[in-house]
């Protein structure tokens, strides 16, 4: 992605994360709110958090941190990692004493999806296999356009 495009990027996500604080509302968690706008893990996703969090005990308090960032080859990324913090702007969906963790602006534009953990010949990680916010992506299913 072009330095243009990003500086053209940075002041949006930066006017919509100060929309969220003025309006002072309570967040939302999967637990509280079952709605269609929750992230969805599969029963593939959570076999292998567990299997992650049995492998070492420091992996016991970590959660599934997904992201968004602008990049890739489709405009925005998807981003992946073990967290154990949580902060005041996430969201937790919780399933089967497995968490994943999602910050308010890349929920925007991952409200409603799929995670999976998918294991192929060249590579095994997590994907976001179905996004109803994006209209697009690359074939490796890293990064996606958004509608």
């Amino acid at each position: 992605m072009s330095r243009y495009a990003l500086r053209r990027m940075v002041p949006l996500l930066h006017g919509r994360t100060q929309l969220f604080r003025s309006q002072q509302r309570p967040l939302s968690s999967a637990a509280e709110d079952p709605s269609s706008d929750a992230v969805h893990m599969t029963d593939n996703c959570i076999r292998r958090l567990k299997e992650l969090h049995n492998i070492e005990s420091s992996n016991q308090d970590k959660m599934l941190r997904l992201g968004v960032e602008t990049g890739g080859c489709s405009g925005f990324q998807y981003v992946f990692c073990l967290d154990n913090k949580k902060h005041a702007n996430d969201r937790v969906f919780e399933k089967d004493g497995v968490k994943l963790v999602v910050d308010n602006v890349s929920y925007d534009f991952v409200k409603g999806a799929t995670i999976d953990y998918v294991e192929e010949l060249i590579r095994s990680a997590f994907q976001v296999v179905t996004n109803p916010s994006a209209v697009g992506g690359c074939s490796c299913k890293s990064s996606f356009m958004v509608k």
